[in-house]
This record gives structure tokens, C-alpha cells and sequence, in this order.
């Protein structure tokens, strides 16, 4: 007969943490000692001394003082099915569904994880952090997809411990897996053919999280590309408007009151439309007397005439994209990698050279 050891209690809580593991109940990260000392009903020293025999095991790596645990599943062991919350951007955006969303929820889905969209977006819980905070409590899902976040809200996720992937939005430098087009030299590509066509006084209509304080790296560049070329810039590039359809065309008629810009750049699909309809009611023809060029693609702008001069991207590098990601996650282990896709400006008949007698106008 072999000998015969009792198992410390410290031993028996790192078993049934190691076998929970396993079977994939936590992903990313580990829940704290305190948390896990309330739910075993035991002392936060045995949960704490099992810990540390997880990490000699390898299968938890400490992150210092204050930080929870990273958990690193060896290979071979099971992943565990995902509850993933999508937090959208636009209300309408999420009823639509379309294009490479569809084949992103497919992908995920056949990967056999749980996806969804929550029941407030971005716009609807104003970019507050601590609206968010709410709902991301409330909702209580493995993993987060956040949809085109301000800074300070991928922030607040980058500091959570459930994992998080930001689709665009504001993520660089951050310490958050993500991924969306390059915008940067495809706005610069705009930026030059516009100056080059005697365009001076471009505007950008973007989201006020993109235009305040600190504008996003693609205004950023466009901004510097018209500063290299001699241009001045300030407010009226990149003018700031309340966030509604009543703040938008408010905008546009305040541009357009005195000295109108000959160019605008549209950051959504959305505002595209608009401003045509409201190009249209002031009798102002594109190119002709503005040029316009919209930031994103949409299968309707196939059936425009002329054709829409807009920024294009492949989106199924991003899909595989966020599909790894979720497969990492789902073996617990941390994916902080930020993607970048290849975006090129399709020039379209919405551009053309600048109206005589207004190119010189100063910002």
C-alpha cells in the first residue's frame, strides 16, 4: 500500500481551483483572494497559500501588489465557452447588423461562444464612465467587444480585470487588445489630394470625443498635413457641434453661413447622408461647390451618382482578428495585441478642385 497523505487545507482549495480551471470558469484573469475566500468559505490565508501553489504549478503568473493573478492554461486543456457582450456605438448601427458584423457574430458563434449586443450603446449611455460601469455590472458577461469608445471609456476597461477588445475608438498606448483600420495615412491621403486640388478651407464633422481636447491620431494628421502645407488651422477644421441631428445641421448651417468651407470630410456614413440632404436644400452641388468625402464605405454609395469619394478597408482581417482573440481568451490566456488593417482612400466623383475665389480663405 502506497502512503498515505492528508492534503492540507490549503492543498484541497488549489485542487478544486486547479479542476474549476480546467473546465474554464475564469478566462484572463483570476478573481481575488478576498472574492474567492467568500465563495469556498474559507480564510483568505488558505485561499492565498493555494495561490501561490497554482503559481508554482505555472498555471497562474503574479502581477504584483494589487494586481489579480493571469491565468496560463497549459495546452490541450479545454476552453470554455464565452459569454460575449458587444457594446455598440449607435443604436441603429446595432438594429441594422450589417456587413462584416453578421460574419463576425457567425464566426464567434461557430467558434461556440455566447455573443450578444447589450441593451444600451455608447451614445445612449453618453460616453459616461459611469453609466458604463453600471452595465458592465448588471450584465455580467466573460469578455467585452466595445464598439468606437472614447479614451476615458477604454480606459476604465483597460483597468478592469475582464477582458476587453476595443473595435476603433481611442486605444492606442493602452494596455487593451484591439483592432480597426488605419486611418492615419488614409486621412493624410485625403488631406493631400485636397490640397493639391486648391482646397484650403477643408473641415472635418466628427464625434466631439474626437474632436475635443485632444483630437484623435487621424484628425491629428490630416490637421499636421495642412499645417506642412502652409495652411492655418484651428477651430473651424474641426468645429465642435452638439452630438445630436439638431446639433449636426446646426453645425453646417453655421459653416456655411459667411466663408463656407470647400471641403468636408464626414467621419460616419450617417452624416454623409445629411450633409448631402442639407447640400441639397441650400442648392449646393458636389464637387462643384464642395467637395465631400466620407470616412467609412456603405453598399449604397455602389448606387450613387456621382460615386462617393470615401476611405475603404478589408474588413476580414478583423474578423479572424477579434475571432483569435476570443479564442485566447477562452483558454485564459491575456491578448493585449493592438491590430492596425490597411485603409485606402477612394478618390470618387465627390471631389474636385476648389471653387474659384474661394481657395485662399484663412481657418
Amino acid at each position: 500500500m502506497g502512503e498515505f497523505r492528508i492534503l492540507t487545507a490549503a492543498e484541497q482549495v488549489a485542487d478544486h481551483l486547479r479542476t474549476e480551471l480546467c473546465h474554464g470558469a475564469w478566462g484572463g484573469r483570476m478573481p481575488g483572494g478576498s472574492r474567492l475566500a467568500a465563495e469556498l468559505g474559507v480564510g483568505r490565508n488558505t485561499v492565498e497559500a493555494a495561490l501561490q501553489l497554482l503559481e508554482l504549478e505555472g498555471l497562474l503568473v503574479a502581477q504584483g501588489a494589487g494586481h489579480r493573478r493571469r491565468i496560463v492554461l497549459p495546452e490541450g486543456m479545454a476552453a470554455r465557452r464565452l459569454r460575449l457582450a458587444i457594446l455598440g456605438f449607435d443604436p441603429v448601427a446595432v438594429a441594422m447588423a450589417e456587413g462584416f458584423m453578421v460574419d463576425l457574430l457567425h464566426r464567434l458563434g461557430e467558434a461556440g461562444h455566447d455573443v450578444f449586443f447589450t441593451d444600451k450603446c455608447l451614445l445612449e449611455l453618453r460616453m459616461e464612465v459611469g453609466r458604463v460601469e453600471r452595465l458592465v455590472q448588471q450584465t455580467g458577461a466573460d469578455a467585452w467587444l466595445v464598439t468606437a469608445g472614447s479614451r476615458e471609456v477604454l480606459e476604465w476597461f483597460a483597468a478592469q480585470p475582464v477582458p476587453a477588445l476595443a473595435l476603433f475608438g481611442r486605444r492606442r498606448g493602452l494596455p487593451l487588445a484591439a483592432v480597426g483600420p488605419d486611418h492615419v495615412s488614409a486621412f493624410v491621403a485625403v488631406a493631400r489630394r485636397l490640397i493639391a486640388l486648391g482646397h484650403r478651407r477643408i473641415v472635418v464633422l466628427t464625434r466631439r470625443n474626437r474632436a475635443l481636447s485632444v483630437p484623435g491620431a487621424p484628425e491629428r494628421a490630416l490637421l499636421a498635413e495642412m499645417t506642412a502645407h502652409g495652411i492655418a488651422t484651428g477651430p473651424f477644421n474641426l468645429p465642435d457641434w452638439e452630438d445630436t441631428c439638431a446639433g449636426f445641421h446646426a453645425c453646417l448651417s453655421n459653416l456655411f453661413q459667411h466663408t463656407p468651407p470647400t471641403a468636408l470630410i464626414l467621419d460616419e456614413v450617417s452624416f454623409c447622408v445629411a450633409a448631402l440632404q442639407f447640400l441639397g436644400r441650400r442648392g449646393l452641388r458636389v464637387p462643384e461647390d464642395v467637395s465631400l468625402v466620407c470616412t467609412d464605405a456603405a453598399p449604397a454609395f455602389a448606387m450613387c451618382e456621382p460615386t462617393i469619394a470615401h476611405i475603404r478597408w478589408d474588413s476580414r482581417p478583423l474578423v479572424r482578428r477579434i475571432v483569435r482573440w476570443a479564442a485566447n481568451v477562452s483558454q485564459g490566456k491575456q491578448d493585449l495585441h493592438q491590430t492596425l488593417t490597411k485603409a485606402e482612400f477612394f478618390e470618387g466623383g465627390t471631389i474636385g478642385p476648389a471653387p474659384a475665389g474661394r481657395s485662399t480663405g484663412l481657418a
